[in-house]
């Protein structure tokens, strides 16, 4: 359980340091930090993997590239679900994602020990 609210907490510092660092990502505090990182994880439960799914076809042609795509998607529609957070454009997203997954990888590993 502590593991748990332990990657909570680097979660949301990743939020806000990704909003800190890409011009056109927001986020209103680190409570509000902490709420998008649980909009996000819900996310990544519940509707990517349906949306991998349909998308796989695409995926596969662009040798997974897509992927990168569809998280700037979902990262856009975490900041029309969360109040406080908000991306502005496509591109500020498509960064934005990969620099969160840049450092979810590495909060995954610091967990896996």
């Amino acid at each position: 359980m502590l593991d748990l609210i332990i990657k909570w907490v680097l979660y949301a510092f990743v939020i806000v340091f990704v909003a800190w660092v890409m011009p056109g990502i927001s986020v209103e505090g680190f409570m509000g930090a902490m709420f998008v990182a649980v909009i996000l994880g819900l996310i990544n439960i519940l509707i990517k993997p349906v949306l991998q799914l349909i998308t796989l076809p695409i995926n596969v042609l662009t040798l997974g590239l897509f992927g990168l795509i569809l998280n700037a998607f979902l990262l856009i529609l975490a900041g029309h679900i969360a109040p406080g957070f908000s991306v502005d454009g496509f591109w500020q997203a498509f960064f934005g994602a990969i620099l969160i997954s840049v450092f979810s990888a590495g909060i995954y590993k610091i967990g896996e020990n």
